[in-house]
């Protein structure tokens, strides 16, 4: 197993980035948030999580370590493949997965693109117990940096429309939680809470 990869960022993409190491540009698909977090030319360390299929080797990562096991936890109940479980940590973090889990609150589950009520009601039957309490894990906080407001923005229209909205929709869904953000203090602006601002507003929750 690839536990995890440290070297430099060679490019940034949509979905995915490419980390060189030992001279070798592994491709990563990765949540908008943690890519937020991912600067070409700069190093990095992602965990990672290898999937093997019989026509393909995919690596996911993760800002940390928690948001890789539970990646990996939500693979074992039914009809939760990687990109479905990539698509649940994109919409909410891992104490949130937990939350949800814990409480039976589908509501939460079903904002993730894919989730329908039977499918929620099938991840908790079957992951309850097993993800462990909120605020078990380690925070992950991939913040953009001052003055780069054009930038959370962009990330946020890739992560939606990576996950199936339409850029018009996305683009609506940003310009009506963008007053609310952190009193409106483009620095302050996390990427992964913006996204799931966005994603609140766009499924009427």
């Amino acid at each position: 197993m690839i536990a995890h990869l440290s070297g430099s960022v060679a490019a940034v993409a949509p979905d995915g980035a490419v980390i060189e190491v030992g001279g070798v540009g592994l491709l990563v698909q990765c949540t908008p948030a943690t890519l937020a977090g991912l600067r070409p030319g700069e190093r990095a360390r992602v965990a990672t999580s290898l999937v093997v299929r019989e026509d393909s080797l995919t690596l996911y990562g993760f800002a940390t370590d928690d948001e890789r096991n539970v990646f990996e936890l939500l693979q074992t109940a039914s009809g939760v493949g990687p990109r479905l479980a990539q698509a649940m940590l994109a919409v909410l973090s891992p104490d949130a997965l937990r939350r949800a889990v814990a409480t039976e609150d589908l509501a939460a589950l079903i904002s993730v693109p894919g989730i329908g009520r039977k499918g929620a009601q099938r991840i908790v039957l079957e992951l309850s117990g097993r993800l462990g309490a909120p605020g078990d894990g380690e925070p992950a906080v991939l913040s953009i940096a001052p003055g780069t407001a054009p930038q959370w923005q962009e990330q946020v229209r890739k992560g939606l429309v990576s996950l199936g909205w339409a850029s018009r929709e996305a683009d609506q869904a940003i310009a009506a939680i963008e007053p609310d953000l952190n009193g409106g203090e483009p620095g302050e602006v996390t990427v992964a809470v913006a996204l799931r601002a966005a994603l609140r507003v766009l499924s009427g929750s």
